[in-house]
């Protein structure tokens, strides 16, 4: 498994698009029939496969079409390691500004 974290995000479009190119040739479906099956262009899925800036939901259908929808449900799923941060998720739900820091404070 790749550690993202030290990863430029480049790589990880590049490792993520390759994977999913490889996904779709391992299930024997052709670009133009994921397309198809995702209601989007045949260039959308070739553009995702190479790399290229595709709309988010672009890549949520075409990453559905080979099965990888629970994968994408577990992408911004929040960290609860304790009572404390299950807390502090529920709380945060309720909309609210984020206070600026100037520089000084940030020291």
């Amino acid at each position: 498994m790749l550690d993202l974290s030290l990863t430029r995000s480049q790589e990880v479009v590049r490792l993520l698009c390759g994977r999913l190119r490889k996904e779709r040739i391992s299930q024997q479906m052709t670009q133009s029939e994921v397309a198809r099956r995702a209601g989007v262009g045949v260039n959308t899925v070739s553009n995702l496969e190479l790399g290229r800036s595709v709309g988010v939901e672009n890549l949520v259908r075409v990453a559905m079409v080979p099965g990888r929808g629970k994968e994408l449900e577990g992408l911004f799923m929040p960290k609860i390691d304790s009572l404390a941060d299950l807390q502090r998720y529920e709380q945060s739900t309720t909309r609210q500004r984020i206070r600026k820091t100037s520089r000084a404070d940030s020291c």
